[in-house]
């Protein structure tokens, strides 16, 4: 019996090995086109990040990549944080800042949260040709996420209020599109507890959700954009009620300094402290209280 357990063993373990290796395949192979896309970002930055393939598939078969920082033995994670950049594919700076922050949390990662990053949801939007907002099936994406009566308020909105500019098209209905399906998809399975979108070129910070966003990041300042039916912001936000901060860089084309880039995630990573759950947020609210009421 043992001689024959021996023999089955390589047999057993050739397919895992043989998928380990094509999943390494796809993700140099996809790191070449970032790397050949993005002038801040290059094929080695890609490939040092050790991205991981996912499930996920986009309309034209790109594997959507994510790197997770899990919770470390030494330390328990306040909460679970999914970062995901590249919802629209023009927006080269949403891309290449998550690979800065990449870079950081290589380094510092300390345990405090629970990551899960997604450098680019929409390949085939950034990595075409000529970039575009939409996805290969000119969906947008961040257009395209569950809304309750998708006739008379998605569609609605893009006609009346978007005037049917098709850089904002829903879709015939939510999640037609196989990337928004894999984020709902991963969102349930992860639970995140905080979600951080980012985005260009507003240069403001977004906030859905319960309790309060935050004032500033960096230079960005909190401004309510709006709820739009169909935006992760709204779906995530205000139906099931998690927290979503939208980072809009100043730039689509152009990155913050290194100073800003710095500044934005420290300022996250503080609120993130403060904010992440109802636990830590009432915790803060204690302690500024305590703080308040000792004697000078």
């Amino acid at each position: 019996m043992l001689a024959i357990k021996r023999l089955l063993l390589p047999v057993l373990l050739l397919p895992i090995s043989l998928y380990a290796e094509y999943d390494a395949e796809l993700v140099e192979q996809e790191c070449q086109r970032i790397g050949g896309k993005l002038g801040s970002v290059s094929v080695q930055d890609c490939l040092d990040a050790d991205l991981t393939v996912t499930s996920g598939r986009s309309n034209k078969n790109a594997p959507i990549l994510l790197k997770e920082y899990p919770p470390l033995p030494t330390r328990n994670p306040l909460g679970k944080v999914l970062l995901v950049g590249g919802i629209h594919g023009d927006e080269y700076s949403s891309v290449s800042i998550v690979f800065k922050w990449l870079r950081t949390l290589d380094i510092h990662h300390s345990g405090m949260f629970h990551w899960n990053i997604v450098p680019v949801l929409n390949p085939d939007g950034l990595l075409q040709r000529k970039s575009q907002r939409v996805n290969a099936n000119d969906i947008d994406l961040n257009r395209n996420f569950p809304v309750d009566d998708w006739e008379n308020t998605a569609l609605a909105h893009w006609k009346n209020y978007r005037g049917s500019n098709p850089r904002y098209y829903p879709g015939e209905q939510a999640l037609s599109e196989p990337e928004s399906r894999w984020l709902v998809e991963h969102i349930d399975q992860f639970q995140p507890d905080v979600i951080v979108a980012v985005h260009a070129p507003y240069g403001v910070v977004d906030y859905d959700g319960p309790r309060n966003g935050p004032y500033k990041l960096g230079r960005l300042y909190l401004n309510l954009l709006g709820t739009y039916p169909g935006s992760l912001g709204n779906y995530a936000g205000i139906k099931r009620k998690i927290p979503v901060v939208t980072i809009e860089l100043p730039y689509a084309g152009i990155m913050p300094t290194s100073q800003e880039i710095n500044s934005i995630w420290r300022d996250m990573i503080r609120w993130l402290m403060q904010n992440i759950t109802e636990e830590a947020y009432n915790n803060s609210i204690k302690l500024a209280q305590d703080q308040d009421a000792a004697p000078s």
